[in-house]
């Protein structure tokens, strides 16, 4: 959704902050438009003795709303990302498939609990921080999101880029204009995925902790992960992760639009798309798929929608459509 301003003016409004540029920024440009607006931190769950900045972000989104002058809260949903967040991740990788943790905390807390818990507390909308097209596009991880619940979302940075984001937190003068974009799985910050996985898992077995497609630390390489035996603890791997796949089978769809519209599919995050359509419960292309499909992990598919002179446009025999005005149909998780 492009942020408009039709009717904000007196509306009230809860702003996810997380503490970094884009979410202080959306605040800002929301009060700026009239809406009442309450700044909310969400609390995640964090994995005892490992390090995790959360006390530092949330210190940080408390600055912004004092900049601000606006309302801050912090929103507790620790049982909500613990259950279907982290518990869902552990048992994919124990089984050898890969998820992915950030779409799964979109769906289940950022516009889940975070959404029930505004609407209960006499919110209007919500507001994100997220990106809706150009180079940090994160449509990819709002697949899963329920359609009503992302229609009614409103995005204020969602069409611009970085550098547009960094000059309006500069021009409103707030306190974390400067700060680096965050690393790592959604809440836990510093707290990488292998390091968590370690810690949980063990690291005798390597097929749970080798994604398809990775390369392999063995000598004489590059090696890339093709393959693994979970049971076997075995990892396969090939000197190249070339694909020769044309068709992936996917499950758990969610459909913002028809999915007759699909043009394109991409299969990572900032990956390629490559053109194609749905065929039921299946994606196919007419060409090798860029990567290998790796199980657990999201496909999500597109539509093109091009902006006047854009680059590609018109153009739908490219297997690569560009990122920006795409439109998202919705997505599935890899079979």
């Amino acid at each position: 959704m492009d942020f408009v301003n039709p009717s904000l003016n007196g509306k009230k409004i809860f702003v996810g902050m997380s503490g970094g540029v884009d979410s202080a920024v959306s605040a800002a440009l929301l009060k700026r438009e009239g809406a009442m607006v309450t700044g909310v931190f969400i609390k995640g769950w964090y994995p005892p003795g490992m390090p995790c900045t959360w006390a530092q972000e949330r210190r940080d989104a408390m600055r912004v709303a004092a900049r601000l002058h606006i309302p801050f809260r912090t929103f507790d949903a620790s049982a909500e990302y613990k259950k279907s967040v982290i518990d869902y991740l552990l048992e994919e990788y124990r089984v050898g498939r890969t998820p992915n943790p950030d779409v799964m905390c979109n769906r289940e807390v950022k516009f889940g609990a975070f959404y029930r818990y505004a609407m209960e507390e006499g919110a209007e909308a919500i507001a994100m921080g997220h990106y809706r097209s150009g180079e940090k596009d994160q449509s990819y991880f709002l697949w899963a999101v329920p359609k009503d619940i992302l229609a009614v979302t409103l995005f204020p940075v969602g069409e611009m880029e970085k550098n547009e984001v960094r000059t309006l937190a500069k021009k409103f003068n707030l306190p974390i204009a400067e700060k680096k974009d965050s690393q790592g799985i959604c809440f836990l910050g510093s707290v990488s995925v292998e390091e968590f996985l370690k810690k949980e898992l063990g690291n005798d077995n390597p097929a749970l902790l080798y994604t398809i497609g990775q390369r392999a630390p063995l000598p004489n390489g590059p090696w890339f992960v093709v393959g693994k035996d979970v049971g076997k603890k075995e990892i396969k791997v090939s000197r190249t992760r070339k694909s020769d796949v044309h068709e992936v089978f996917f499950t758990d769809a969610n459909w913002h639009s028809d999915p007759n519209e699909v043009a394109c599919a991409q299969m990572r995050y900032r990956g390629p798309r490559c053109a194609g359509r749905v065929e039921g419960d299946r994606f196919v292309s007419s060409e090798p798929f860029h990567d290998l499909p790796t199980p657990g992990q999201s496909i999500v598919f597109y539509s093109p929608r091009y902006s006047s002179g854009g680059a590609g446009k018109g153009d739908e025999s490219s297997s690569a459509y560009p990122l920006r005005r795409d439109k998202l149909v919705g997505g599935g998780i890899i079979a």
